[in-house]
């Protein structure tokens, strides 16, 4: 069963805790945060700091996504060059998931969750080569994110939220979808006809 192992290597400076996770190239981020009777205060990217933990695409756009409680967007990839993603929460709280859908990968078809929150501040990177979807769980939530591509409608593709071969175990029965996610095919379907690259 897929779970929220991580932990193989750690890597540790003043600003930045990083965790690498037990799917190659999915970096979780603990950056460090300053509090005082103001409020607080953390940097959300330092090229040379996230460089260093390994985590070196340009990103080149910004995405702000706001959800109610039991929205579950994805599972969503970008083909052709693909999209990398450094995922964050600023208001409420999500379930974050990535799908590795890389062939050659060794763990092909396998996931990963990490609760992500306005009060935990962790952040979730997730390279090249997977699926990337988030459930809703608080009244409202926030989600931050940067990409090292620009988004391509024509390149969009998604698989089933509740995939049986991929088995997420979401925390939500009965989420609310859009007519797109809804109509998201199965990870055979894609696999089959192509639609993951073949690398």
């Amino acid at each position: 069963m897929n779970n929220v192992r991580h932990v193989n290597n750690t890597h540790q400076n003043s600003d930045l805790n990083a965790i690498s996770t037990f799917l190659p190239g999915v970096i979780l981020v603990q950056p460090k945060v300053y509090v005082d009777t103001r409020g607080f205060f953390l940097e959300t990217y330092a090229k040379e700091k996230y460089e260093n933990i390994g985590i070196r695409d340009i990103f080149v756009q910004d995405n702000h996504s706001v959800s109610k409680k039991g929205t579950l967007r994805g599972l969503h990839f970008q083909a052709g060059e693909g999209q990398a993603k450094l995922v964050r929460v600023t208001r409420g709280e999500v379930f974050d998931v990535a799908v590795d859908i890389r062939p050659k990968s060794p763990t092909f078809g396998k996931w990963i969750g990490i609760h992500l929150s306005e009060k935990n501040h962790k952040q979730i990177y997730i390279p090249v080569g997977f699926a990337h979807g988030f459930c809703v769980l608080s009244d409202t939530a926030e989600v931050l994110y940067k990409c090292s591509s620009k988004y391509s409608p024509e390149k969009e593709q998604g698989i089933m939220w509740n995939d049986s071969d991929i088995g997420v175990l979401w925390p939500v029965k009965k989420p609310v979808l859009s007519t797109r996610d809804k109509d998201n095919r199965s990870f055979k379907d894609l696999v089959n006809d192509s639609g993951i690259n073949r690398r």
